[in-house]
Formats: structure tokens, sequence, C-alpha cells
């Protein structure tokens, strides 16, 4: 019953999630009829691919009932530590192997949060307010805080790969990096050891009920140190998209999306509580905060106003479904 109810409630979630972004859609349509051109749609596109495997990550965290804050400085350090040590030691090293060591060095940061929270069982959330500070403190501390514009060739190079590019009859361009297919590989690669492994049922499981994991048997402690790990390697993979996207290593980027990230996975459903979540869900959540922060100014609203829209929004998508509950809650009692 109780699964039911919450499956129930997260499809509510969902369904309002997509009827606002068609409602945003229509509206930046009425204000701009070229909105939904190849050339915004691809764009917004390209937008969504390293806030959609960080919400991914992210979303992880929720089921298995922690958070974790820190996956933007994990990102960032992977990516300008690799920059600056591939630069330094081999600058013709393949773009695969770039982003394999920005994924190790994601995942090594990730696992040092799931030792502080595993191992010394503190709270998730204390741990990574701490090591977002350290992480950041140490990358511009020992490793540098130089923009660096002259990138490997080949992360230059990867920038340029496109699944198709174009022109439209208008004249705009148009192009689909290959990067999207990163995303895209997240997305099947988490579905998978979410819904068709142990591994993630375990997750589901602990999420849900920590003590009633360890009762019946469930490695709970394995389980979370995978977590955090994974959280870090896909932080070290959409840090050195977004480094080789933007064509620059800039140790100060990324600085504040954690705001979007979550707000994104909640959107979507994901309970701050634990044990549910869904990737359908996170994917609408990251497309309604992805045309939110660039489409704002097509409907005549401030750019400056980008902040109070999420916030108002992670209200809505929190308040409505917890009312939701609590109404159901009364009719039932």
């Amino acid at each position: 019953m109780k699964i039911f109810f919450w499956k129930s409630l997260a499809t509510k979630n969902e369904t309002l999630v997509a009827v606002v972004i068609v409602a945003f859609c229509l509206l930046a349509t009425f204000s701009d009829p070229l909105f939904l051109s190849v050339t915004t749609l691809t764009d917004l596109l390209r937008a969504s691919v390293v806030i959609g495997i960080l919400a991914v990550a992210a979303m992880m965290v929720l089921i298995s009932g922690g958070i974790d804050v820190s996956f933007t400085a994990i990102a960032v350090f992977a990516m300008y530590s690799t920059t600056v040590l591939t630069l330094g030691v081999m600058p013709d090293m393949p773009w695969y192997c770039i982003f394999a060591i920005s994924i190790g060095i994601g995942a090594i940061l990730g696992a040092i949060n799931g030792f502080f929270v595993v191992i010394c069982r503190l709270p998730t959330l204390i741990v990574t307010l701490g090591t977002l500070s350290v992480f950041r403190g140490f990358l511009l501390t020992f490793i540098g805080s130089q923009r660096i514009s002259a990138l490997p060739p080949e992360m230059r190079g990867f920038s340029r790969m496109m699944i198709t590019r174009g022109t439209t009859e208008a004249g705009s361009f148009y192009a689909i990096p290959w990067a999207v297919a990163a995303l895209v590989i997240v997305v099947l690669l988490t579905l998978f050891i979410l819904h068709k492994t142990m591994l993630g049922r375990s997750i589901f499981a602990i999420g849900g009920s920590l003590e009633s994991a360890r009762r019946i048997g469930i490695n709970v402690r394995g389980a979370q140190f995978f977590v955090y790990c994974y959280v870090g390697a896909l932080a070290g993979l959409a840090g050195i998209i977004h480094g080789a996207m933007g064509r620059m290593a800039d140790p100060f980027s990324l600085v504040g999306l954690e705001l979007s990230v979550i707000a994104a996975v909640v959107l979507g459903g994901a309970r701050l509580i634990g044990g549910y979540g869904t990737l359908t869900g996170t994917l609408l959540g990251v497309s309604l905060i992805v045309l939110v922060e660039n489409s704002l100014i097509v409907v005549g609203i401030p750019s400056t106003w980008q902040f109070v829209t999420i916030g108002l929004l992670i209200l809505l998508g929190t308040g409505l479904p917890a009312w939701q509950a609590k109404r159901a809650a009364a009719k039932s009692a």
C-alpha cells in the first residue's frame, strides 16, 4: 500500500512538471514564434548535458537516503586537475583517456565522501558541506586558480564532434554534440543499475528504511560506499564535458549549480527522505530548470529573477505533493 501511494504521488509530480513544461513552451512560443525552432531546441539540449548528468548523480544519493552538495566541487576539481595533468605530462593524450582520468579522480573524491559517511557514520549533509569547501580550497591552493583557455588538442577536438549539424531554412545554424551521447549512456547505465541489479534494489531499500535493510541482510555499507563513488565518477564526467564544451578550464565554474541540480531532482519526484526517485522525473525536472534558466528573457521576465523562479518551482514541486500526502493521510484516518 505504501509503495503504491509513493508511486502514485511521484506520477502526479511528474505529470505536474510535464504540464508546466508544456505551458512554459506555449507561453514562450506566443512571445517568440521561433522559440520552438530546431536551433533553440538543440541549444537547450546542449545546455542539459552537464546538469542532466549531475542530476542523475544527485538522484542516486537521494534514493539512498542521503544528500550530496559536493558534486559540483568534485566536478571542477576533476576537470581542472585533469587538464593541468594532461598539459604537463602528455598534451596529445586521446580524449577518451582524458575523460577516464577525470572520471577516476571524481570516483576517488566520491570515495572520500563515502569513507566519512559509511565508516565514520557522519551525517551526509555535514560531510558533503565540509568536503565541498575542502575540495575547492585544495584546488585553488595547491593545483591552480588561473583559467586555462589553451586546452589539450583532444579536448578541443571533442567539443567539435557533432552527431549532426546543419542550417535551417532561415539561415540559423544548429548542431547536436556527441556530449549528448554521454548523458544517454549515463541514464541507461543508471537505469540498469537501479532496476536490473540487486545493488539497485539494495539502494532503494536502504533509502526506504536503513534498519530494515540491515535486518534482511543487505550490505548497507557496501551499497552506500558504491553510491558515493558512482556520484563522484559521474561528477568527474560532467566536469570534463563542461570544460571541453566550454573550451576553458575554469576553477571557479559550476559554483552555485547545486541549487539547480537538486531542484531538478526534487521537482522530478525524488523524496528527500529517501527510497524513491525516477529517471523520467529527474529528466523532466532537468528540462524545466534548463528552460527556466535559458528562456526567461523570451517570456519577458528579467534574467535576474532566475533564482526566484527556481525557488518558487521548488516550493511548488515539494509543497504540492506534501499537501496532497497530508490530505490523503487525513482522508484515510
